[in-house]
């Protein structure tokens, strides 16, 4: 169950909720086994060798989409964690090379929801105006692939 808007035209908001507790929700953020059977949208993987977190602020995010289609197309992501607060906030900022604007922040908010769920909060940008829509639609994806993991 989703809902996307957009806060700003160019910061993304999509709030979900997910069939499992707060820990479980937000472990599927910052375990690498776990990132990489979720991650991405339908039709990319993240081969777990290509994962490395170290979940601590100033720490860092690392890990490699690749598409099912064409493996040589890939997307690489290096993010630093600016907040992690355990089942309850995940944030984090990544340059973005040879854009503008030249970082791009997210934040996952982690609340309790109704029958045991958790709700995700989840701000991303900013973007420019045309990436914005594709961003959502990645997300949201990937999140049908987080909802299959956290059903297990």
């Amino acid at each position: 169950m989703s809902q996307a808007t957009a806060a700003s035209a160019t910061e993304l908001v999509i709030t979900r909720i997910v069939d499992a507790p707060r820990a479980a929700a937000y472990r599927a953020f910052v375990d690498p086994d776990q990132l990489a059977a979720w991650f991405g949208p339908v039709g990319f993987t993240v081969p777990r060798d290509t994962v490395d977190i170290d979940p601590r602020v100033g720490g860092h995010l690392r890990f490699t989409m690749v598409s099912d289609e064409d493996p040589a197309f890939t997307s690489p992501s290096n993010g630093t964690f600016t907040e992690l607060v355990e089942n309850a906030v995940f944030e984090g900022t990544e340059p973005v090379p040879g854009a503008e604007p030249a970082v791009l922040r997210l934040r996952v908010e982690f609340h309790d929801a109704d029958a045991g769920g958790t709700r995700l909060e989840l701000r991303q940008g900013p973007f420019p105006a045309e990436i914005a829509e594709m961003a959502r639609e990645g997300w949201l994806s990937s999140f049908t692939k987080l909802d299959a993991l956290l059903a297990r």
